[in-house]
Formats: structure tokens, sequence, C-alpha cells
């Protein structure tokens, strides 16, 4: 009791400094995010370079991308949804209605995982000739795929619960939750990939079991002592209204993970057809160097959110301010420099998943047109994280349908027409899209907040 007591007050947010708190989750989340990446990234650099495949066995990878999204797209509708309702109940002093909201989610989050292995395995052969793939590319695609659903009611456990230990402020085992699967799966890639001619199919082996010990680690954590709210048995019985909830908040975080799995689907099939399989490759790898980059941006909002969550319950409208402020200050600023990077010294970040050629060739300048302006999707990340943070599920699901159904989607097919060469249309859509995407989704954001709760973000008056 005097632990848990202790934990309460340790991370009750409504005290001491906002960019303290803020720093103490998000610094340990955005190394945890780095290290999770790596669970597909290590397999990414280790399939790019496997001997005498040029960039088949990678493309072959990228064509799962838009399933793989879809399994993380559930994992978040459960634990992004469950998470900030999970931090509201503790501003307010509700923990038992806490530990429910976790009990729930994780029923949601297994109860899915089953199904979605059983959809997944009866269409994947349609599904991935559906979203690009050849006869050269598909047995890759099919032997990665096939071993990663198996799996993938790890990965839905994993990531889902893991949201909850983050909630509750604490960060360091947020971190362990993926450092201790990221260095199984650095291990075993080489093993499984090279040692024993696994292949592709080595990759998905070292990324299952992985995942496999990262969920059990969850479980472990939130069943034991040191957790401020519990898994228990008690708290599984779902009931509607909290189902209903739950699924609300997290839709955000659904759809932004589903449309990103429309739009790959999309970008591979039109690519495809324009550019053959030498340009899905260059999407694979464009897309994994922007899953590194995004990953601080990714780190510091959701290192805000439990805190905005905590203070909006506990009613403290001034700290939900300085959270908004430093977040959204420092990840635009983090993103202006990451583009001059990446604008500058392309052919770096390529060459870690891949140095043929002509992949290479293909993708410097399709980089710098995919990348420009990139720093405009730090107010969409900034606004989205608001909303969900807040309990605006509306809000934040409309924005993700916004920028991904209603903007990148039609004009990644249509945009070909009239650019020249065809596949840079298909680049460019994403540069339209975080444009209009992240200004209406910021500034509705700042209107939102001062229209709401009479908070003004943005202003030239010093904070009280």
């Amino acid at each position: 009791m005097e632990s848990r007591e202790a934990g309460k007050t340790k991370n009750d947010f409504s005290k001491g400094s906002v960019v303290g708190s803020i720093l103490s989750i998000a610094l340990p989340m955005t190394l945890a995010q780095l290290i999770n990446i790596l669970y597909n990234i290590v397999d990414r650099m280790y399939i790019g370079h496997i001997p005498g495949e040029d960039t088949l066995p990678l493309t072959g990878l990228g064509l799962c991308m838009p399933i793989i999204s879809a399994v993380i797209a559930f994992a978040n509708l459960f634990g992004m949804g469950g998470a900030p309702l999970c931090s509201i109940a503790r501003g307010k002093g509700d923990d038992d209605e806490a530990e429910k909201i976790m009990g729930n989610s994780f029923v949601l989050l297994v109860s899915t995982g089953l199904v979605l292995t059983v959809i997944g395995l009866v269409f994947k052969r349609s599904l991935l000739y559906a979203f690009g793939a050849s006869d050269a590319t598909y047995p890759f695609a099919d032997s990665y795929l096939t071993i990663y659903l198996l799996g993938n009611i790890f990965v839905m456990t994993s990531l889902g619960l893991n949201s909850f230990i983050n909630a509750q402020g604490f960060g360091k085992i947020g971190m362990m939750t993926t450092l201790i699967g990221a260095v199984l799966n650095i291990i075993l890639d080489p093993i499984f990939i090279f040692l024993l001619h696994r292949g592709i199919q080595g990759a998905a082996l070292a990324t299952v079991i992985s995942q496999a010990v990262s969920a059990l680690w969850t479980v472990l954590f939130l069943t034991g002592k040191k957790t401020i709210l519990h898994l228990r048995p008690a708290s599984m019985g779902l009931k509607l209204r909290r189902v209903r909830d739950i699924v609300a908040l997290g839709t955000s975080g659904f759809m932004m993970s589903i449309t990103n799995s429309i739009v790959q689907v999309v970008c591979n099939a039109t690519l495809s057809a324009y550019g053959g399989d030498l340009y899905v490759g260059v999407m694979t790898v464009l897309n994994s160097i922007r899953e590194i980059v995004v990953m601080p941006v990714s780190g510091i909002n959701n290192g805000a959110q439990p805190v905005i969550s905590f203070n909006y319950g506990a009613g403290e409208n001034g700290r939900i301010r300085t959270a908004i402020r430093f977040a959204a200050a420092s990840c635009i600023s983090y993103t202006i420099v990451i583009w001059g990077l990446l604008h500058l010294f392309p052919a770096f970040f390529i060459r870690i998943f891949n140095d043929d050629a002509a992949l290479l060739e293909a993708a410097i300048p399709s980089m710098r047109l995919f990348f420009f302006g990139f720093f405009m999707m730090a107010l969409q990340f900034s606004g989205q994280t608001v909303f969900q943070a807040l309990g605006k599920a509306k809000y934040a699901i409309f924005f993700s349908i916004l920028r991904k159904v209603v903007i990148v989607t039609p004009l990644t097919i249509l945009l070909p027409f009239v650019v020249k060469p065809a596949v840079n249309g298909v680049f460019l859509a994403e540069v339209i899209s975080n444009f209009v995407g992240g200004t209406a989704c910021f500034c509705t954001m700042l209107h939102v907040m001062r229209k709401e709760l009479g908070i003004r973000i943005i202003s030239l008056k010093q904070n009280p």
C-alpha cells in the first residue's frame, strides 16, 4: 500500500514542473520508441543486404507494411483509446474506474488479435497482390507475413498495454518493454537470417519471438507490486459504456494507423504501375527513414499526453497551456533541423537500408521531394495529441481522415497524371497533405483551446 501511495504522489502531474513532468516521460519514451523502431528497422537493414537478392526481399517486406500497420491500428484503438481515459480517471482520483478501463482494453486487445490472425492468414495472398505484389516479390512477402501474423497477438499486447504503463508515469518501465524485445531482435536477426540461412523468414521469426517477450514483460509489470493500477481479472468484465468510450477516443489513433495502411496500399500500387518493383523499394526505404526521424516528435507528444490529460481532469488549465506550448515548440524546432539534414545528406540515410546503385539513383531525388516542408508534420502531431489528451475524439478522428483519406489518397492517384515523371506525383501528395492537414489541425486546436477552456496557446502576453 505504501508503494502504491508513493507512486501516486510521485506521478501527480498537477504538481511540480510541467516541462519536467513531460521530459520525465518523453525522454525514456523517445528512447523506447527508438528501440521499438529497431524491431522493424533492423529487419529492413538486414533484409536489404541479403547477398544475391538485390532489392526484392526489401520490396517484399514493404508490401507487408499495410497489413502490419493495420495490426498496429487496432493496438492503438484500444491502447491509445484507454490510456488517456485512464489518466483522466486518475486525475479525478477514481483509480477503480482507471483499472476497469485498463482491464477492458486488455480483453479487447487479445480478442481482436486472434481475429486478425485468422482473417490475415485466410486473405493474405489476395491482399498482397492487390497491394502491388508481383510474381517476383510475392514469395518474399508471403514468407514474412505468414510468420508475423501468427505472432501478431504479441504485438497487440505489448504495444497496447505499454500505453497504460506510460500513462501512469512509468516512462522507464515503458522503455524496458521495448528495450528487452529490441535487444533480442538485434541478437536473433543475424542468427536466423544468415547463420541459419532462413532469410526473410528468419527476420519474421526474430520479430515475433522478441514481441512475445515484450508482451510478457508488460503483463508481469501490470500484475505486479510496483504499478499504481493493476491488471486484475475482476476489472476485465466488458461494459458497453466503457468499451464505447475506449473505442471512441481510440478511433483517432486507429484512424492514423489505418489510414497510413490505406496510403501505403495506394502508394505501392501506384508506384508499381508507374515505376515497377524498384520504386516500391524506394517507398519502403523512405517510410523506414520517416519512422526513424519522426520518433522524437512522437516521443515528446506521447510524453505530453498524460500530463495534459491528468491536468485536464484536475482542472489545471495553466499547466495544460504550458505543456502544449513546450511540446509544439520542441517538435517544430526539431523537424526543421531534420528537414535540413535529410535534404543535404540523403544518400547517407538511404544506404542504411540498401546500397544498390539503381535504388540509390532513384531514391535521392524522391527523398528530397517526399520530405519537403517536413516541419509541417509536427503541427499535425501536436494538434492530434491535444485532442486525444482532452478526450475530443471527433476532432482527432476528423483530422486523421482529412490528411490521409481526403488529401493524400486522391492526390496519390491523380497527381501522376499531371506531374512528370509520374512517380513524383506520389511523393508530392505527401508534401501537400503535410501543409494543408498540419495547418488545419493545429489552427483548429488553438481555436478549441481558446473557446472551450479559455486558454490562449499563442499570445504576446507572458504567462501569469
